[in-house]
């Protein structure tokens, strides 16, 4: 009698290796980050800089890199100019308080291990913010109070000295706010 060997076919389940292969993982979308938690990373300057700098490098940096660049500006020196000290207090910072808060928020993807800092899937919550988190150019409120100062001055002398004119001095003085209102308006439109 002879045996007809019979032959296994190869099922997508008797695969060993079938079974060690999973579906690519697909990159979770980015969650909404609290207001207060994009606010509580926004008041820190060093975290703010640490923003702005991987908005410039769009592939992410390395831990070393970045304490350099953010000791230069908080130090007002060039890099090379930099002492140790000021470097290390920058990169102790960054690497114990800083980055591990951001990374915790999705702003950035830090590797302790590694020492890289990449844009995390977040980031553009922060940078929406960010943007708009520059301090106002003009100092409206120091306009306002020299042309409240300067008004009431200027009425006060004209009760005392020329009463006439203290009803043109009050004209004026309500022109003045509104024409310094209107352009305080039309400043903050730009």
């Amino acid at each position: 009698m002879t045996s007809v060997p019979t032959q296994q076919q190869s099922t997508p389940e008797a695969s060993p290796d079938a079974a060690d292969e999973e579906p690519p993982a697909e990159e979770a979308p980015p969650q909404s980050v609290p207001l207060d938690v994009v606010f509580g990373i926004l008041k820190n300057e060093r975290r703010r800089l640490v923003l702005k700098f991987m908005a410039e490098t769009d592939s992410g940096t390395s831990l070393s890199d970045l304490a350099e660049h953010i000791a230069s500006i908080e130090n007002d020196k060039p890099a090379n100019e930099l002492g140790s000290q000021e470097r290390k207090r920058v990169y102790v910072g960054l690497y114990q308080c800083h980055l591990p808060r951001m990374a915790d928020s999705g702003a950035i993807d830090f590797d302790k291990n590694r020492g890289t800092v990449e844009p995390g899937q977040n980031i553009d919550q922060f940078y929406e913010y960010l943007e708009q988190s520059e301090p106002n150019p003009r100092p409206w409120s120091t306009y306002y109070l020299t042309f409240s100062a300067v008004s009431i001055a200027a009425i006060a002398a004209s009760l005392l000295f020329v009463s006439q004119l203290t009803t043109a001095l009050f004209g004026l003085s309500i022109v003045g706010f509104a024409a310094l209102a209107l352009v305080h308006t039309v400043q903050s439109e730009d």
